[in-house]
């Protein structure tokens, strides 16, 4: 069982929308992740959110041209989703065993996000698979982008994997630190207890 599982019993999805919902209401900036991502590849690049809860990022991405896949493994999470952009593709899997090629998806995607504590949250000891995985979805010279916490204040589970053992999963990947952030709004990395990271394939 993942520790998001842990966490929410896979019965959150609404509860997760809301609360983005009402940091929008409220004038917040709830798309940053997507306009770092548009950032580094041109409108018309495919995208494979990985991880991609009730489709907040990918949404706004389709809505900026980028032809997008989304995959998570929490069905409450993608009911939501489903519901918000029902034009889009969706599939629940598990990132540690995820193959494309079954689902009718072309291996070759431009870039692969990693939004919202995704490793941080995956069942423990899988995330070597999921790097794994998510480097063969994509195409040669293609990029990774992973944010997440690295300390209690910025997770809601205990820390799990380092900065350092994020980048060995990579390495083991085939994948090239390219850059690392503490923001998605391209701050710059300086020990602190949130890390964007950008990784090459």
């Amino acid at each position: 069982m993942s520790r998001w599982e842990d966490l929410t019993g896979g019965t959150s999805g609404e509860d997760y929308a809301a609360r983005f919902a009402a940091l929008a209401g409220s004038g917040k900036d709830v798309h940053g992740e997507a306009r770092f991502c548009a950032a580094l590849v041109p409108a018309g690049a495919r995208v494979l959110d990985a991880g991609c809860g009730t489709g907040r990022v990918m949404i706004r991405l389709a809505e900026l041209g980028y032809d997008c896949v989304g995959v998570d493994r929490d069905a409450s999470m993608l009911a939501v989703a489903q519901e918000q952009a029902p034009g889009l593709p969706w599939f629940q899997a598990d990132l540690a065993g995820f193959d494309p090629d079954p689902l009718g998806i072309a291996a070759d995607f431009d870039l692969v996000v990693a939004a919202g504590n995704v490793f941080p949250l995956l069942a423990p000891g899988t995330e070597a698979a999921v790097v794994e995985r998510l480097a063969a979805a994509l195409r040669p010279g293609g990029l990774i982008v992973a944010g997440f916490g690295l300390d209690e204040a910025h997770l809601p589970v205990p820390p799990g994997i380092t900065l350092p053992e994020y980048d060995e999963c990579c390495a083991a990947a085939g994948l090239t630190l390219v850059d690392r952030f503490a923001t998605w709004d391209a701050d710059s990395y300086d020990g602190g207890g949130y890390a964007v990271s950008v990784h090459r394939s």
